[in-house]
């Protein structure tokens, strides 16, 4: 079998919405995401939907995001949200723990998380002031 995309590598649609469902768990779940979930609505069915479908497309697969919602302009979808490196570093763990159940090859998985990783920071909106410390 000749795998194409990453989509096709990670195990396509079956594996794509085990690793959005350990990804919220992990997000309800750790105290160290608590930042990161409070700003998900309670019900986070309608999230991990999005997330599955923005990640469908965005690793080769079925652009199931682009064909219901358009185009997906990440950061100007984020901007309501409040979203610094915290943030960003919260996501990233949840996703991180998420990557790690998944049978993959490690370069294959650094590779993508390197990328989740650009993707994350380029969502962040607001930096640490320098004065206090705190984001503004």
């Amino acid at each position: 079998m000749k795998i194409s995309t990453p989509y096709d590598a990670i195990g396509g649609e079956q594996v794509l919405l085990n690793l959005v469902d350990r990804f919220y768990f992990y997000m309800d779940s750790l105290p160290e995401a608590k930042g990161i979930r409070a700003i998900h609505q309670y019900n986070l069915s309608p999230a991990k939907d999005k997330l599955f479908k923005f990640l469908s497309g965005w690793l080769g697969g079925p652009n199931l995001f682009i064909d219901e919602f358009g185009h997906p302009m990440l950061r100007a979808r984020h901007l309501p949200f409040v979203i610094g490196e915290s943030e960003r570093d919260q996501w990233m763990l949840c996703m991180n723990k998420a990557l790690a159940e998944l049978g993959m090859d490690p370069q294959f998985k650094i590779n993508i998380q390197n990328a989740l990783q650009q993707l994350a920071t380029h969502m962040i909106n607001q930096v640490p002031n320098q004065e206090s410390g705190k984001v503004c």
